[in-house]
């Protein structure tokens, strides 16, 4: 049976790697029906809002979506990808392989996987005026005053739940099974500021813990935060699986991209009980669009994620192995990776090792 993918480009610079990045994944054959979703400005000119009727209906019919970046105008879209979706587990690959610029003198063992819970933590996007909080009495045993009497200033609210903390530390340990299947080491790393945030963060390095217990097969180690950010710059090589609360999740992973050589090679894909999406890490790049110079690395490594979640195994691999070898001969790099090659350039030379 056929799969549906709807494409949604993006803003600024990010059209410039969707598209050539989707004319290649065509060019493999594949039973896929591919739909471009109107979202954001041109949205708005033709259909009169940023989030029309119509790319609701092309996303709910269709099997996935490929994502790409925004600075904005396609964030309602993006917000229902995740949270229409329940899109709970974002998972961000961080693997260099010859060629990547990485700042390391010796980046070789950069070959792991963040998990990022994907819903909830100050996601939630609770804030408010510190005024406010006078009905709550709170005090903060830290400036031994009630919260509220703070003021004038702001709070925002973490919220961490059992079940968010359950099926994200779930999916962490199933991953590192197929991982150890593949051989991996199977470890799992959860990383929390339980020390300073005992019921929140705390929750979550509990549950993980209490999860570990269902999956004997697979190791689990747990640190404070700030720790695990020290250990994943100065001994990379010995995680596999990091399962992270959203926040820390969103700010590791970024850094973990560093590690490898830049978010221009990060890919990520986010998974729900019935539902994922796809998109590079990386942001719209506005200081670049129009010049076909962004490196579509990490839009073609979140569609070999994508073709794997599809079933198509075989050619994800396939893509991936000839993304690695156009860094191994380091003939046709984009600016980013110490090399001058066009957007274009870049995607057509995958093409040729394909």
């Amino acid at each position: 049976m056929s799969k549906h993918v709807v494409v949604i480009r993006g803003e600024d610079a990010s059209p410039e790697a969707i598209d050539p990045s989707v004319a290649l994944m065509r060019e493999l054959a594949l039973p896929i029906d591919w739909s471009i979703a109107e979202v954001g400005e041109e949205a708005v000119r033709n259909h009169g809002a940023a989030f029309p009727a119509e790319a609701r209906e092309l996303i709910d019919n269709s099997d996935t979506t490929l994502f790409g970046a925004t600075s904005g105008a396609s964030s309602r879209a993006l917000f229902y990808l995740r949270w229409g979706k329940e899109t709970f587990a974002n998972v961000r690959p961080a693997r260099w392989v010859q060629g990547m610029n990485s700042p390391l003198a010796d980046p070789g063992s950069v070959d792991f996987v963040i998990v990022r819970e994907n819903l909830e933590d100050l996601y939630l996007f609770a804030e408010g005026d510190l005024e406010s909080l006078e009905v709550l009495d709170l005090m903060s045993p830290t400036a031994r005053k009630k919260i509220h009497e703070l003021a004038p200033g702001k709070f925002a609210i973490k919220a961490i739940t059992e079940m968010g903390s359950e099926r994200i530390a779930r999916f962490a340990f199933q991953l590192a099974q197929e991982r150890k299947a593949k051989g991996y080491q199977g470890l799992v790393s959860c990383g929390t500021k339980h020390n300073m945030l005992p019921q929140s963060d705390g929750l979550f390095r509990r549950v993980a813990e209490h999860v570990s217990q269902e999956f004997h097969d697979i190791e689990f180690e747990s640190f404070i935060v700030d720790d695990l950010a020290h250990r994943l710059v100065g001994d990379s090589g010995h995680f596999d699986v990091v399962v992270l609360p959203n926040l820390y999740g969103d700010v590791l992973s970024d850094a973990a991209a560093a590690l490898a050589g830049g978010l221009g090679l990060a890919p990520s894909g986010c998974y729900g009980e019935s539902y994922a999406y796809f998109e590079s890490a990386h942001g719209t790049a506005p200081d670049i669009a129009g010049k076909n110079i962004i490196n579509p690395t990490a839009t073609l490594l979140s569609g070999a994620m994508m073709l794997d979640y599809l079933g198509f195994g075989d050619s994800a691999s396939g893509l991936r192995s000839a993304i690695e070898r156009v860094y191994e001969k380091a003939q046709v790099l984009t600016p980013d990776q110490g090399g001058s090659a066009s957007t274009t350039d870049f995607c057509s030379a995958v093409e040729s090792e394909l």
